[in-house]
């Protein structure tokens, strides 16, 4: 009898530690997914602060998503005035290279299409919805961090093609009203 006891004994233990062990793979498993979105959502958005990527991961914000986010708003301040500058093309086309897009990313290929022929309007409509019903579930600390980050490429673009042999005013009173846009979208 004791022989059978012993038996279902270790049979109990090893269930036991096989459950306890499965806890500690899960838990070491969501860890390390939690560690890669947090560095892919910094790659994609060039935010480096800590506590915003975790609020935008924990608001349903991931890479894929802020790439989107972080584009939406240049293409649209470099067809402001209705053309699209090879320069302003350049500028937008470092800024998806800083993101770490490459041309096989159908990400890419989209943004090539927008670059080419333009945006609907309503892609800026939806933007700008996403943009403040995202803003009013983070901390202002991560608001603003996303807020002028999204803001300051966006005049990089505005500027590249701006100004007269580069000098005088290198936004165009369309693309500031873009960019006044784009900020409104964040109160």
């Amino acid at each position: 009898m004791s022989g059978i006891l012993h038996d279902r004994r270790r049979a109990l233990e090893n269930s036991f530690f096989a459950a306890r062990d499965n806890q500690l793979l899960s838990a070491l498993k969501a860890k390390t997914e939690s560690e890669s979105q947090l560095q892919q959502l910094a790659s994609a958005s060039g935010i480096e602060d800590q506590q915003v990527l975790e609020e935008l991961i924990a608001a349903g914000v991931q890479a894929e998503t802020m790439t989107a986010l972080t584009l939406i708003p240049l293409v649209q301040v470099a067809w402001a005035d209705d053309s699209m500058d090879d320069r302003e093309k350049e500028a937008i086309l470092a800024a998806a290279a800083e993101e770490g897009l490459d041309q096989q990313d159908p990400s890419y290929q989209l943004l090539e299409q927008w670059l080419s022929v333009g945006t609907s309007p309503s892609l800026l409509e939806g933007w700008e919805e996403y943009i403040s019903t995202l803003v009013s579930s983070l901390s202002e600390s991560a608001s603003e961090n996303l807020k002028q980050n999204t803001l300051s490429r966006s005049r990089r673009v505005a500027e590249a093609a701006g100004g007269f042999l580069g000098m005088g005013n290198k936004v165009s009173s369309q693309e500031q009203l873009v960019l006044d846009r784009l900020e409104a979208a964040f109160s």
